[in-house]
């Protein structure tokens, strides 16, 4: 297909298909060839597809978030109505010349997120549209595995679950911090738990997960301690504000489901690639009562609120709250 669409949180895997479709196609030369569009110039999109490749059968043409997968807005006005009239426009052009399209130039567009509007549906009539989905625990602990496999270097299930836990689900990150360690134990080494408390840089989720951990053993040295380093790895202190409030969100959510028999995955919101979280969440949430929840996320709202007026210091508000449930 001439035509394609991608797009989806996972970009590595979006990104590794680009590169594929870059590579298939051959020699490349901007301007000539190769034409690469977004947002500030897709309006010259359907002129660059009649212009013709001097010297070469076909052209590529790279359109990245372009806005042009965006809802329709029916009482639109200004650049809101420009764009429904580009969209339609471009979709229109598609649907009449798509032979042209398909005997002249790849057109690939590359988005975050789309909705189904007018442009989507014509791609998915007349092209070919893939989305990359953010890969579940399975696929990641494989996908880790595979890499290590081609250094000659093991790592089990286990760890390999525990390194995603500590580092994330994205896999552009999680290969950028499993290259560090592979270079660490080398060939035909074994990736351990120590190795990766040792180099991966955690995840600000992870960390919290660490502190709401000590919280609820009422271990303030520890709590106070995770804190401080996350202050040392120069994370935003209104960051970790934020992060804490909706950790512990996701605690009185766990309640709330416990108490009504919800599905807990469904009530969180948690994504494919997030259920693996769901027995976490279920033990933290039993450190805690729902009216200590309640409170503990009263007080942060509060010390947001101070601290914004000046009434009183973050970084002390936070460690404040901190003893005080730990006492």
């Amino acid at each position: 297909m001439a035509v394609k669409l991608l797009y989806g949180e996972e970009t590595y895997l979006l990104e590794a298909k680009l590169k594929r479709i870059k590579k298939d196609f051959g020699e490349l030369i901007k301007g000539i060839n190769f034409i690469q569009l977004d947002e500030t110039n897709i309006g010259e999109l359907i002129a660059d597809i009649e212009t013709p490749a001097f010297g070469y059968e076909k052209k590529l043409i790279i359109a990245r978030n372009t806005g042009l997968f965006k809802k329709e807005k029916k009482t639109a006005k200004g650049q809101d109505a420009v764009l429904n009239n580009l969209i339609l426009k471009i979709a229109t052009y598609i649907e009449e010349n798509i032979s042209l399209i398909n005997e002249a130039v790849e057109l690939v567009f590359v988005e975050e997120s789309t909705e189904k509007n007018i442009l989507y549906k014509t791609i998915e009539k007349n092209g070919e549209i893939t989305e990359f989905a953010p890969l579940k625990l399975p696929q990641l602990i494989q996908n880790i595995q595979k890499i290590c496999g081609a250094y000659q270097v093991k790592i089990d299930n286990s760890t390999a679950k525990y390194f995603v836990e500590l580092c994330g689900a994205s896999m552009q990150e999680l290969i950028n911090e499993i290259r560090k360690l592979i270079e660490y134990v080398g060939p035909n080494g074994v990736i351990t738990a120590k190795d990766i408390d040792l180099l991966s840089i955690k995840q600000i989720d992870s960390v919290i997960f660490d502190l709401t951990d000590n919280l609820g053993k009422k271990d303030t040295k520890k709590a106070i301690e995770v804190l401080n380093n996350l202050l040392y790895e120069k994370e935003p202190i209104q960051k970790i504000l934020i992060t804490l409030y909706n950790h512990f969100k996701k605690l009185y959510i766990v309640k709330i489901a416990e108490e009504y028999r919800k599905d807990l995955a469904t009530s969180m919101k948690l994504k494919p690639n997030q259920l693996f979280l769901t027995t976490k969440y279920k033990k933290q949430a039993n450190y805690f009562s729902k009216e200590e929840i309640e409170n503990i996320m009263e007080e942060f709202i509060n010390l947001d609120a101070n601290y914004k007026v000046g009434v009183i210091d973050i970084n002390i508000g936070l460690e404040a709250i901190l003893c005080r449930y730990c006492s």
